[in-house]
């Protein structure tokens, strides 16, 4: 098949003018001039886009599909007593519900351009879900427990989960990690066992250095989290249940050899000092920012152009639909962008640079550059196409700054992933019966709001 549209955006060369990208096997397999590569390949066939940009599809580090359902639900609340009360509305879900949350997570996934999705989970529903749909996707079992007596226990289910996920769903399109949790909720016995558990072989991901409220837990003992209340109530942990370290939370993760695997993605990295980014970039741990999501529950902002100046593996996350109330990788690069101008940190970021982050970036960070990230002949063949003919984005200049500054999930028109066209706009290609889970999910929300 040949795409052909006004522009093709290849991220790693210039952007192509009346380009077009010929697609065989699920591999790229040419890029180029339309007029040159419908002239080599007469009888091929040809679905042209028009005044659209064709771009590799959107990388998202870190998303929770299970959360898509309760989008809305908790608003206008700090981290703190966000993460509580969501929390709490998770209670009222079953398996089934959190199946079809995930489903849904997946579906706007794709609706917006997102072909490989970064999910930390405690159960099977994103893996279900991811492989239903024909996601690329990486998959991390979390394992979170602040008792001591309950690490090894803990690391065992976790290790059967991871187990029956790989032989279970295990695909090319899915691979099966492991992640500890936040550290407000993981005794440190768990970094060093999760390493160990990897054995770099399996990636690992962790929660780290996210909030003030989590920098103040671990540098001070203080916490806001009343999960450390519940569970010395009722008996989970020794007293008392936390004592201040005086360190960082890079330098507590650093102490228990949390980064002493391969392949390590530390998501959000908010509040770093100097010496915290020397240590993430000589243990070569990627980067995943969620910048909207911190800022929705004032967490902070990450220093995202020093992790650039330093040359670190950085790319963009969504983060929970719980907190943003979206999966779209479009105002993540816009609103992100705008932030880090606004800070003013000595480095004025532009379009190319948000969305090779938001492509590219996100496949290094997973170590998939080689498979992923932009359109190049033998690459999967992972393309989105983005409409640029609404009148908020004509005429169109600069295709970079269009789809940056003006493009929103809404926009996108058709979604591939490995060579498969699993979205055009209002029409599904996938084994999901899509108007029976939207059924399921309206029946899901209004349980959650009672």
């Amino acid at each position: 098949m040949l795409l052909c549209a006004e522009y093709v955006l290849p991220i790693t060369q210039a952007p192509i003018e009346k380009g077009a990208v010929l697609v065989r096997d699920g591999k790229i397999q040419d890029v180029g001039k339309a007029e040159v590569l419908k002239a080599r390949y007469a009888g091929e066939e040809t679905k042209d886009f028009g005044l659209a940009a064709l771009i590799p599809g959107l990388v998202n580090l870190h998303s929770r599909l299970e959360h898509a359902v309760m989008r809305g639900i908790v608003h206008d609340e700090p981290y703190a007593t966000w993460l509580q009360l969501v929390n709490e509305t998770s209670t009222l879900m079953n398996a089934n519900d959190w199946y079809d949350s995930a489903l849904l997570g997946g579906l706007e996934a794709l609706a917006s351009g997102i072909t490989t999705v970064v999910d930390v989970a405690s159960s099977s529903a994103p893996c279900q879900a991811v492989q239903k749909l024909g996601l690329r996707s990486v998959v991390y079992r979390e394992v979170s427990v602040m008792d001591k007596r309950r690490v090894d226990f803990a690391m065992r289910s976790a290790a059967a989960d991871v187990e029956k996920w790989q032989e279970e769903y295990g695909s090319d399109l899915l691979t099966i990690g492991i992640a500890s949790g936040p550290f407000f909720a993981c005794h440190p016995l768990v970094f060093s066992k999760v390493v160990e558990y990897a054995d770099d072989t399996l990636p690992i991901a962790m929660q780290i250095a996210a909030s003030r409220e989590e920098y103040n837990f671990i540098k001070r003992g203080s916490s806001p989290f009343s999960v450390h209340k519940e569970e010395l109530h009722r008996g989970y942990v020794e007293v008392p249940p936390w004592l201040p370290t005086g360190v960082t939370p890079v330098n507590y993760a650093l102490n228990w050899g949390a980064f002493d695997s391969k392949n390590i993605l530390a998501v959000h990295c908010v509040h770093v000092n100097d010496e915290d980014l020397e240590q993430l970039k000589a243990h070569d741990v990627a980067i995943a920012v969620c910048q909207r999501c911190n800022a929705q529950l004032g967490m902070g902002v990450p220093p995202l152009t020093d992790y650039l100046r330093a040359g670190m593996r950085v790319g963009l996350g969504t983060d929970s639909p719980a907190a943003t109330d979206s999966t779209d990788m479009f105002i993540e690069m816009r609103t992100g962008m705008l932030i880090q101008r606004a800070m003013g940190r000595g480095m004025f970021l532009d379009s190319s640079t948000m969305l090779e982050m938001a492509t590219m970036g996100g496949a290094r960070a997973l170590r998939m550059e080689d498979k992923i990230g932009s359109l190049e002949v033998g690459k999967h063949a992972d393309i989105v196409a983005v409409d640029l003919s609404g009148s908020h984005q004509t005429p169109t200049t600069d295709p970079v700054s269009a789809v940056v500054n003006t493009a929103a999930g809404s926009d996108v028109v058709m979604t591939m992933v490995d060579g498969k066209v699993l979205y055009e706009r209002d029409h599904w290609h996938v084994d999901v019966q899509v108007a029976k889970n939207i059924a399921s999910v309206i029946e899901i929300r209004g349980k959650l709001r009672g």
